[in-house]
């Protein structure tokens, strides 16, 4: 156990959040915790963090948080670097300092073996680097490197200053020293925020493999079903437990539903047909005992809550365009984008009317600058582009949907509509949860995910045929997912969007813009369709790559294949691989065998005096170790072709 929480209330200023949570988190758990926003999700990683305490007046029950001896916890914080001045590769160094000063002292304790080769001296040697190689002193700047190549930095990026990195590239690198850093219990609010697809993906490997326990809070259902085994749903201030990732508790939770609906309609009905003999023989003398142990009865009976009072409440977008645009509603050629004269990418792609294309790819590549370049918010560098007939354009821009006002939410809907009384605004926001004193409130008041359904609210009074959505869904929770992507799987008009969120992009994309390597390709085809016809090229390009000068001159000369001669190749090219990690994965054995050999004669007395044989042993040791990890990523990138 890590961490326990029992009976535990919490909440700010008298006014409760929590009740009676039961929590607990062991070694190697992956939970999630899921629920509205504001029910209470960041309230409970602060419990766990320790910055907030249970409020101890709320209860007759003992509460109580208990914690493992030594317990380290992990926290995302934005942009948490203490010094900025310093590089990426110092900042990712200081994480390692116990195993670099480690180091430092092995080479000091060279030196003066060299010279004070005595048992005393030996025996320290020997002892620091036993504790090197366990702490994996070997491995830490591969360790780090991957990571960053991973999330986007390159190698050019380890000598700039941390304050010339972007709020995305920081956020990012805080991400990266936390996970590094590897605490006993990690605490990850929306981890998956300012991260690129291939980066998630990678994360969600990390995760699955992280060997102590993480607790996730994320609105990516995608991710949660790929990372987490629990999931632990807050909802009218109570958590319930469910085992399993996002798809079961979803499983699990409507099963709870339909039995806590059977019995509460059998509850109910049996407490009628008690009050009915209690009413038809209240007045009747001979019938008074009978009566009383009724009334006893349904007084004693547990009260059963009607699983109906659950919050679903979201917005309601749907509608119909204004009017309909011709079929064709954007076409691009060698359209070209980016900023003063900095390509970014160049786009082909042809949009018709009721397309639904979904625009993906890395970030900082050009995602939001083709968007912006289509609403003419900036200059196209070369090509072009056209749209259609009877063409109207709604544009939703992430930073304008977070920028604050003074205005209150129903001057600032207004503000778009002057047409519009009171009585007909307030009806449409509404529409998107605003009722009641939610219209008096300031922009600069809301939070995030309300700022977002009010411009959505603003849009979609439009009626546009076009939709024009750049990273829609950043702030939403997982009801207002769903009731955005039901309005535009049923929308008849044309939508283009920017996402990085994988389960959106499936459920509403017929189409996708892929942003790849520097270029751009257009896909008739869904997300799912996508991915294989994506590997699918990758499989061809890979077969058809030839390593040396003399055959790759002759490539381009050559016919191409047919797709039944493809589909052989890429059996047998498959089949090679598979022997290959075969013989691969006998060779780490081999060299696992005869480390644990070296390690044992460096640990031997036969040795203990012998400085020039332990330096031997340590270095065949070290050469080994090496060998074993080139074979280790020879074996993963042997595995991408057998999947």
């Amino acid at each position: 156990m890590q961490l326990k929480i029992t009976n535990g209330y919490a909440g700010y200023q008298g006014d409760t959040v929590l009740e009676q949570i039961n929590f607990e988190i062991n070694d190697k758990d992956k939970v999630a915790i899921v629920g509205r926003n504001g029910c209470g999700k960041t309230t409970l990683l602060k419990l766990m963090e320790g910055v907030l305490e249970l409020m101890t007046d709320c209860s007759k029950q003992p509460m109580s948080i208990s914690r493992s001896n030594g317990l380290v916890v992990g926290v995302l914080r934005q942009l948490a670097f203490e010094d900025d001045s310093l590089t990426l590769e110092e900042e990712m160094l200081k994480i390692y300092k116990p195993i670099t000063d480690m180091q430092a002292q092995i080479e000091e304790l060279q030196k003066v073996l060299e010279t004070s080769p005595t048992d005393e001296n030996i025996k320290k040697f020997t002892k620091l680097n036993e504790k090197f190689k366990d702490a994996d002193g070997y491995f830490y700047k591969k360790e780090y490197q991957t990571a960053l190549k991973k999330f986007g930095f390159s190698e050019a990026d380890y000598s700039k200053k941390l304050s010339e990195f972007s709020g995305g590239q920081r956020t990012r690198l805080a991400f990266i020293v936390q996970l590094l850093s590897k605490p006993d219990l990690l605490l990850l609010d929306e981890p998956t925020n300012h991260l690129d697809i291939e980066a998630i993906e990678w994360l969600e490997g990390y995760l699955k493999g992280y060997k102590k326990a993480v607790v996730l809070v994320s609105h990516d259902r995608e991710f949660l079903d790929n990372v987490v085994n629990c999931v632990c749903e807050i909802e009218h201030k109570h958590l319930v437990k469910y085992i399993g990732n996002y798809t079961k508790f979803l499983q699990l939770k409507q099963e709870r539903y339909v039995a806590a609906k059977k019995a509460y309609e059998e509850r109910q009905e049996e407490i009628a047909a008690l009050n009915d003999t209690v009413e038809r023989f209240r007045y009747k003398a001979t019938k008074a005992k009978m009566v009383q142990s009724k009334i006893k009865l349904i007084e004693r009976m547990d009260t059963l809550e009607n699983p109906d009072i659950a919050d679903t409440r979201t917005f309601k977008a749907a509608f119909t365009p204004n009017v309909d645009s011709g079929n064709e509603v954007l076409i691009c050629k060698d359209l070209c984008i980016g900023y003063d004269k900095t390509a970014l990418a160049t786009v082909n792609a042809e949009i018709f009317r009721g397309d639904k294309v979904a625009v993906i790819g890395g970030n900082g590549i050009g995602k939001s600058t083709f968007m912006k370049t289509i609403v003419g918010a900036i200059p196209k560098l070369g090509g072009e582009y056209k749209t259609g007939a009877g063409v109207q354009i709604g544009y939703f821009d992430q930073q304008i949907a977070s920028k604050p006002t003074s205005d209150t939410v129903l001057e600032s809907f207004l503000a778009d509509y002057p047409a519009l009384s009171n009585l007909e605004a307030r009806s449409e926001l509404g529409r998107f949860l605003f009722s009641g004193e939610d219209v008096f409130k300031k922009v600069s008041e809301l939070s995030g995910g309300e700022r977002v359904r009010l411009t959505l609210c603003k849009l979609f009074k439009k009626r546009p045929n076009l939709l024009i959505l750049d990273e829609p869904t950043n702030h939403m929770d997982i009801l207002s997912k769903e009731a955005l992507e039901e309005m535009l799987i049923s929308y008849t008009g044309t939508l283009i969007f920017v996402s990085h969120d994988r389960y959106f992009v499936k459920k509403t994309a017929t189409k996708i813009l892929a942003f790849e390597n520097g270029k751009t390709e257009f896909y008739p085809l869904p997300y799912a369709a996508y991915l294989l016809e994506k590997d699918k090229r990758h499989r061809r390009a890979e077969l058809t790559y030839v390593n040396t000068p003399a055959a790759a001159e002759t490539v381009e000369a050559e016919k191409p294949q047919s797709e039944a001669k493809l589909s052989y190749e890429a059996s047998k090219e498959r089949q090679r691989a598979v022997r290959k990690i075969a013989t691969i994965d006998s060779k780490i054995a081999a060299l696992e065998q005869k480390i644990q050999a070296l390690n044992e004669d460096y640990a031997s007395d036969k040795y203990m005096s012998d400085y020039l044989a332990l330096e031997r042993i340590h270095a065949e040791i070290s050469v080994c170790e090496d060998e074993m990890l080139a074979l280790m990523e020879e074996k993963d990138e042997l595995g991408e072709l057998v999947k």
